[in-house]
């Protein structure tokens, strides 16, 4: 068989249900072979978005997702998706075609070192320069992108593509994680936590890449320890489980970073440093820590463990819950912490004030969606006040672009959301500006049948950086725009769009919205003096409850 054949019976040996991207020249060969596959080839309308999907796909289901693009314009294209994915840790295949061996050693037309410039965004990556190397290639891509979640390259020119091989596919190895954490360590930890007098949970993405959630949830009722969540770590505890303080991820200092300041021992579960410095909550090292994770711990001054517990992050909750034959008794200055977080949203839940403020628009998409449905946030201001405010109750319901913080993210991302979960409701936020990055994934969400809305936080410019500069300034500067009418561009792809002109028609609407389906864009006015608001409260919370 030709090598894209081999290929592409590779991709189904591995349980690929889906590659997302835009054809190419050079890629000719592959689609000719996925047209003969049970493989869905899935269309979209930049290869930014198609990696965007893929990453998503990697962070709903915890396998790969592979996106698949041409050489030059159309490799380089797919670079912003397969970092995003390297960073928040979401398994991810993206495949590119690439001229014949014959051109890579001068110039020619469309060439650049792809595999070179991949290899500072992926996990692994490789050139096949003959077709009987595909099998080795393939399945040492997806032990990578599975075992060390991120990203791995495969670059295929396109004379291997049709060149012939007699080789098959490799079988999957299906090896087990076992983890026989050490006793000593074990018992070390459960007595580390018994002498605290304050000790903190910080849960992050890792417990959903382990599916550990019923496992944490299990070990902080038996010790009876309050838990804080990174943004990505949203919904490892429920919002409304007493032992929960809310979710950190903003740079200046908040009530959960109070709750982290009042700690003398953080246990770790699963989190990652790029989801939240460890600068930022534990400044001058002086915090105990202990370290549950799939991997040991990078080094950093400010996040050195007394006890490491790495590998499965399941096994050593359990056996850790196990060794806490004790229950810690909640400080109540735990549950002030806890009670302010709730106060900071309730008390927008009746604002009628217009242009609308961002804690009550966030307050009435979480009135409209159910437990167990999804919310996708873009990057910007807005994505902040999600990740402090928006309670999530159930795991892997609440998704964010957070190592790499691309703009963009959110529109892919619900797309697939509602092609894999049709089930649920979805919900995308975006400000202006992120949305209009990938706008052109609307025809792909209508051609698809998806369902799903986004809600654009309108306020005509680049809100977080003005924010930002103003803090630092006292000044904003080139952070204005003009936008289009979002009402006219929805319905010009075949989506509904509706303007939200006051407060009290949002939640109604957008009630309708989910129940009618299909795709819908709102334009919200945003009030953004909030940010500002914010800032001045938060530079005067001095931590004394």
């Amino acid at each position: 068989m030709k090598g894209s054949d081999l290929l592409i019976k590779c991709l189904e040996n591995e349980g690929v249900e889906y590659i997302f991207g835009v054809p190419g020249e050079e890629t000719i060969d592959l689609t000719d072979s996925l047209s003969r596959s049970h493989i869905r080839f899935i269309v979209t309308r930049h290869e930014q978005g198609a990696a965007f999907m893929a990453d998503m796909y990697g962070r709903m289901t915890h396998e790969p997702g592979v996106c698949l693009a041409t050489l030059g314009p159309g490799a380089t294209n797919l670079i912003t998706g397969v970092a995003d994915a390297q960073l928040d840790k979401a398994p991810l295949i993206a495949i590119t075609g690439q001229a014949g061996l014959e051109k890579t050693h001068k110039e020619s037309h469309q060439y650049i070192d792809i595999v070179a410039m991949f290899r500072h965004v992926t996990s692994w990556n490789s050139k096949i320069t003959r077709p009987d190397f595909i099998p080795e290639i393939i399945r040492k891509a997806f032990e990578i992108a599975t075992d060390r979640p991120g990203a791995v390259h495969i670059e295929l020119p396109e004379d291997i593509a049709g060149e012939d091989s007699q080789k098959q596919p490799f079988s999957k190895s299906g090896r087990p994680h076992i983890t026989m954490h050490d006793e000593q360590d074990l018992k070390m930890a459960a007595e580390i936590i018994r002498e605290s007098s304050m000790p903190v949970v910080l849960a992050g993405n890792g417990v959903f890449r382990e599916d550990a959630t019923i496992e944490l949830r299990e070990f902080i009722t038996s010790a009876n320890l309050p838990v804080v969540t990174t943004f990505m770590g949203k919904g490892a505890v429920s919002a409304d489980d007493e032992h929960y303080l809310g979710s950190m991820g903003i740079k200046d200092r908040d009530h959960v970073m109070c709750g982290l300041e009042m700690a003398d021992l953080i246990i770790t579960v699963g989190y990652d440093y790029v989801e939240y410095s460890p600068r930022s909550w534990n400044p001058d090292g002086s915090k105990r820590i202990i370290h549950i994770h799939s991997d040991h711990p990078e080094t950093d001054e400010s996040y050195i463990p007394d006890v490491m517990l790495p590998g499965n992050i399941r096994q050593a909750l359990s056996r850790l819950t196990e060794q806490c034959d004790f229950k810690k008794g909640m400080p109540e200055r735990f549950g002030k912490v806890r009670s302010r977080m709730r106060a900071e949203l309730e008390d927008f839940r009746d604002d009628t004030s217009f242009p609308m403020k961002p804690q009550k628009i966030i307050c009435d998409i979480r009135e409209c969606l159910s437990r167990d449905d999804i919310l996708v946030s873009d990057v910007g201001a807005h994505k902040l006040w999600i990740g402090r405010l928006f309670p999530a109750y159930e795991g892997n319901t609440v998704f964010i672009s957070n190592g790499l913080a691309s703009m963009g993210f959110a529109l892919p991302a619900a797309i697939l959301a509602s092609f894999l979960k049709p089930e649920r409701r979805v919900v995308a936020v975006a400000g202006d500006g992120g949305f209009l990055m990938n706008v052109q994934e609307l025809e792909t969400a209508v051609r698809l049948g998806c369902s799903f809305v986004v809600i654009i936080f309108n306020d005509s410019k680049y809100g977080l950086i003005e924010w930002h500069e103003r803090k630092k300034f006292d000044q904003s500067i080139g952070t204005d725009f003009t936008n289009p009418d979002f009402v006219m561009l929805a319905e010009s792809f075949g989506a509904k769009g509706v303007k939200v002109e006051n407060a009290e028609d949002f939640r109604p609407k957008l009630r309708e919205a989910l129940m009618q389906g299909g795709v819908w864009i709102f334009d919200v006015e945003v009030d953004y003096s909030e940010n500002f608001k914010l800032t001045e409260k938060l530079s005067n919370n001095t931590c004394q409850i």
